[in-house]
Parts: structure tokens; sequence; C-alpha cells
């Protein structure tokens, strides 16, 4: 696939990371030679120093012939333009764009986003799709990582099994026996440094993540099965006031009214922004890393603290301070992959990758078949994709258990009419159906094939 990226920073670099790697035909487009440099540098991509909503130089990065354009600058308004342009000159078929003023993203102007107006496909906003991810993990604490597939009937996630997971030892066959009326499957297993997909003869062990598919309404049932029943907790301290920041701080004083909530920025400005906008919540100028600040917080008695600034060497400090004052469970930003393995080591309970989260978002578009949804898992190492089977793919009329080339791939869920079914051997796939699918990225082209359309559908 040939793809245009508008914007070499920390979202562009993420996005460009993922898909360099998967052998696509990449241009990377900043106005800033020394990213341009860099991420040249990096990886086996085209880089071209000027602005992306500029026709001749998306013209230089072949517009004519690309299959999708990704703009996500730090400015809405020329990957706004970039789009428009794509469109209109060279009529490049997909354009998505980052936007990141909440005024555009306001669903009354939701008719700006067409193709008679500004054609743009779809929105990616770092900072909310962050700020949801972070709200999941709040809502469920023993969830490492969240996602919803199938408008929202099947959810994934990563859980943590330790030393009082009540399952570990037990061969994953047996757990069918043992919750029978339990819509839920371990579909991945992270043990060490390796990701793989097991087999119904292998246990989970003391340390794992277990990736899991289950019925989103059996999703508290499956957290206690695997001896999570943390509470969500009401006292929030959130390092940071910037735009994830005051988003989620904004969502909290929505969805948890009881919730007692604080913000702590360094900046005077930004301080100022944030305790204007925020109704309930309380905001604290100050250093985030500084005991006297933490102090002043009541960090003894918060239940989250939770490290949003734009430097992943703060907020993981600073995570690592609240926990030694008296925080109870702490989170933090990090973008950069070199510090993930870090987190445990420095006792902090769970991080968000905002590169992880923005990346999943683009990849529908970029896989082929029909693909609904993705989520990436594990920094990339695995993917779930929600998947439509079409008249013609492979799978059709087979039973499962005949299905080719399946290792290092398990499906999780099939939903036929809007039912949620929990596979097996025997089930035969049928067109229409949706299946909710996880794989080692090491299986991405088999995975695909499964989901190809032949040339008759056409």
């Amino acid at each position: 696939m040939d793809i245009i990226i508008c914007g070499a920073g920390q979202v562009g670099l993420g996005i460009t990371e993922k898909l360099a790697l998967e052998g696509h035909n990449i241009t990377v487009i900043d106005t800033q030679p020394a990213l341009v440099e860099a991420i040249s540098e990096l990886y086996d991509v085209n880089g071209i120093v000027g602005f992306g909503s500029h026709p001749d130089i998306l013209e230089r990065a072949g517009a004519e012939n690309a299959d999708l354009l990704i703009a996500v600058t730090l400015s809405d308004e020329v990957n706004m333009m970039a789009c428009q342009i794509g469109h209109s000159l060279f009529e490049i078929p997909t354009r998505l764009a980052r936007i990141r003023a909440r005024s555009y993203l306001d669903q009354q102007w939701q008719q700006l986003f067409s193709r008679d107006n500004l054609p743009i496909d779809v929105i990616i906003s770092p900072e909310l799709e962050v700020g949801e991810e972070i709200m999941r993990r709040l809502m469920l604490p023993g969830a490492n990582e969240f996602a919803l597939f199938a408008d929202e009937k099947i959810a994934a996630m990563a859980i943590i099994c330790d030393e009082e997971c009540p399952v570990i030892d037990t061969p994953l066959r047996q757990l069918d026996t043992l919750f029978p009326d339990l819509t839920a499957i371990v579909v991945g297993i992270n043990r060490g440094d390796h990701l793989f997909i097991p087999h119904s003869t292998d246990s989970l062990l003391e340390g794992d993540i277990a990736y899991v598919v289950c019925n989103n309404e059996h999703v508290t049932r499956t957290l206690s099965i695997f001896g999570h029943d943390e509470e969500e907790g009401s006292r929030i301290v959130i390092a940071g006031g910037g735009n994830i920041g005051r988003y989620l701080a904004s969502e909290l004083e929505i969805r948890r009214p009881s919730a007692k909530i604080k913000i702590l920025e360094r900046d005077r400005n930004i301080a100022l922004k944030a305790a204007s906008e925020l109704q309930r919540s309380v905001v604290i100028e100050g250093d985030s890393r500084s005991p006297e600040i933490l102090q002043e917080a009541n960090i003894k008695a918060v239940d989250v603290f939770i490290s949003l600034t734009n430097d992943d060497q703060t907020n993981l400090l600073s995570a690592v301070l609240a926990k030694k004052s008296g925080a109870t469970r702490t989170m933090c930003l990090v973008n950069n992959p070199g510090y993930h393995d870090l987190v445990d080591e420095l006792k902090i309970d769970t991080f968000v990758n905002p590169r992880s989260v923005t990346v999943s978002r683009v990849l529908k578009h970029v896989r082929r078949g029909r693909i609904r949804s993705v989520h990436s898992f594990q920094n990339g190492l695995g993917e779930i994709i929600e998947a439509e089977v079409l008249p013609t793919t492979p799978m059709i009329g087979k039973k499962l258990r005949a299905l080719q080339d399946m290792e290092g791939i398990r499906i999780g869920a099939i939903i036929r009419d809007s039912s949620i079914i929990k596979p097996t051997g025997d089930f035969i796939i049928k067109a229409g159906d949706r299946v909710i699918m996880f794989y080692e990225i090491e299986k991405l082209e088999a995975a695909e094939k499964m989901f190809r359309v032949g040339i008759d559908y056409f």
C-alpha cells in the first residue's frame, strides 16, 4: 500500500514505525528537516521537508498513486487542508486527519467532515483516544489493556496473573468446565518477553499477562475469576493539566459525579486554563515531582494517581514518588518504548502507550479484507481484529478445526445475527458472521488471507 504521512512528531513516528515494519511504501512529510532526517534514518521510508497541505509537496510525495493519506501534524488546519487537497487534486481514496481542537469535534459541527465539505474519512484525536483509554482503566482497574468490539458487545482485555490469581496452574480447557456459562476465552499469553497463542492444555503461570475475549456483560465476573476485584477509586490526582489531563478531568466530572479530582500543573497559564474550564476539579499550581506539592494534594489519601505530562521521565518519576508517598494505585503516560520495561521495575501499577492507542485507530484502514476494528496489544506484538465474513472468503462453510494455518491465531468470539457465540472446533463459519480474532503479529498475512475477498465477489 502507498501511504503518505504528514507529520513526523510522536504520533507520526508511531504510525510510521508500525506501517514501515509491515513493508508498506511510505512517504513522510514534515516542516522540520531534523525530524524528517531522523525518521528516514530509523525506517525505510521516503522523507520530504515541507507542508503536507501544499499541492506541490503532496505531488512530490506521490499523491497521484497514494492509497492512504494520514495527516497528523500539530496543526488541525494543515491536517484538514491536506485531506481536502488530497481529495480534490489527487483523488486519494482514504484520508485520515488528526484533530485536536474540541470545537471541531463538537457533535453539532459533525457535518463539517463530509465529502461535500471537508472530505475526511476518519478523525484521529490522540488526546481523546488516550483519555478514553485511561477512563476504561479507571473503571476496570484489573484490566491492563481494554478494547471493545462488535458494537460494544465483545470486550478484549489484558489481565495480569499475580500470585492471588485463582486459575493459575489450571489447564485452559478446564475453565469451560469450571465456568460453563461464562463467555470468555484466553486467546493469548504474554510470558516474559514472549507472546504466544495457547493450546487448551496450557496453563497460566504467575506473572503471565492473559489476553481474554469475553462478552462485555461478563467483564467484571471474568476479572474476578482472575483474582481482580479492585474498586474503581474516587479520589484521583492528575499530574498535567494539558489537553489529555483536562479532557480526563472534565469527563470524570460528568461520568463520576462523586469523584474528588485534583490536577497538578507547574505551568501557570495552563493551570489557569484548567481552572477556568473545569467545574469541580481542584487545580494546584506546582511540580508533580515535588514532595511538598504531593503532600499539598494529600497524596497519602489518594486512590489513583495519574501522570499525564508531555515528558516521560516526569511521568515515571512522579508516579514513583506518588506511590512512595502513599497513593494506592499509580498510572502514567509513556511514549518511549524503551521505558516500558521500567514500569514494572519502578513498581508503577500500569501505563498507557499513546502510540499503541493511535496506531490501533489507523490499522483497520490498512488491513486487507472487511476489517471493522483493530486493536494492537503488547506494543504491537499481537493484534485483535473484528472482521466480517463475506460470501467468497476462504473460511466459508468450514469447521474451525479444519481451517488452515491457524497456528499463532485464535478466534475468541463470533457474532451471528446479534448473538454472541463462543467458538468450538466444530463451529462452521457462514457469510455475514463477524469474527473476533487474536493473532501474533507474525501471522498477520495469514489472518488477512482468511478474510480476503475472492475475485468473483466483484
